[in-house]
């Protein structure tokens, strides 16, 4: 896809939540970018259940701007839902997503536009600059490459990619973390470029304390297995299952051994055979009726695939 017809053929996906304060200087920045840079792309914010009035303030700030529309949220639903909110709302082919609290400028939009047009996927921001968390987004960015082997070194940052791509993934509540973890699952190219990492004007972090650390790693452990378990469960249930009847097994040879050459008997040894060969039929039992699961899923995603076709 050529720079000119990208600059058309984009829509600017704009979370929003309680920035009222900061409003009026995005919908004004971004009139400037437009006008500067040649873009006629719209421009979604998606309004994420402000109690603030940031909706309002937003619309007024835009009156008589067509190229902006306000997609409201009854309520807080998070990044991820706003996300998949705006995508709903445009048949643009690329989406660019971007903060309301103007941490980046919107002068960066076309540098990933130009990238998009050399024909990558995804393209990822790189902050450049020191911010609050930065050490726990440096070692979430960095165990998740490890995890992942994804070939971008910040997850969680502004980011252009194509609209097609949220079609063929179920993104739950947070998991715009794992966007790119998931999309290059997928076989989507992704790259990145440095994006400078500007003062917040006004207001506060949504995403601040230390519970949403534990709910990352919780994610991170979820997606991970997702992408290694869940077209093959029967790897993990079936080895563990047949790991523990083996070990089961011996306990048991033991337990004889004992009781016929040594006369010991040992009760807590025969209860221990009875756990183990238990748990692992049990086991191997649910990863059988886990691997019909995967065979469904793959049919029905096969099925939506040539729906949408």
């Amino acid at each position: 896809m050529s720079d000119l017809l990208l600059r058309r053929d984009f829509a600017l996906v704009v979370p929003a939540f309680n920035e009222a304060e900061v409003a009026p200087a995005l919908v004004a920045e971004l009139r400037e970018a437009w006008e500067r840079h040649g873009l006629a792309g719209e421009i979604l914010v998606v309004d994420d259940g402000s109690t603030d009035g940031t909706a309002e303030v937003i619309a007024k700030a835009a009156a008589g701007w067509d190229t902006l529309r306000v997609l409201p949220h009854r309520t807080n639903l998070g990044k991820t839902e706003a996300i998949l909110t705006a995508a709903r709302a445009t048949e643009r082919s690329v989406l660019v997503l971007f903060d309301a609290d103007l941490q980046h400028s919107p002068d960066e939009i076309p540098r990933f536009l130009d990238r998009m047009a050399e024909g990558w996927d995804v393209v990822c921001g790189r902050k450049i600059g020191a911010y609050d968390k930065q050490a726990v987004s440096t070692a979430y960015n960095r165990l998740s490459r490890k995890i992942f082997q994804v070939p971008v070194s910040d997850l969680n940052s502004m980011k252009a990619f194509r609209r097609e791509i949220l079609e063929e993934l179920h993104l739950r509540h947070d998991w715009h973390r794992f966007f790119v973890v998931l999309a290059h699952a997928r076989g989507y190219r992704a790259t990145e470029i440095d994006i400078e990492l500007l003062p917040r004007r006004a207001g506060t972090s949504k995403y601040t304390g230390g519970w949403r650390v534990v709910v990352g790693v919780i994610d991170l452990l979820s997606v991970w297995f997702l992408l290694l378990f869940s077209r093959k469960p029967l790897l993990l249930f079936g080895t563990l299952g047949l790991a523990m009847i083996f070990v089961g097994a011996l306990v048991g040879v033991v337990a004889i051994w004992l009781r016929f050459v040594h006369g010991f008997g040992f009760r807590p040894l025969l209860t221990l055979v009875l756990l183990l060969e238990v748990l692992g039929f049990l086991l191997f039992g649910f990863g059988l009726l886990a691997e019909m699961v995967a065979q469904l899923r793959e049919e029905v995603s096969e099925l939506r695939r040539r729906a949408r076709k």
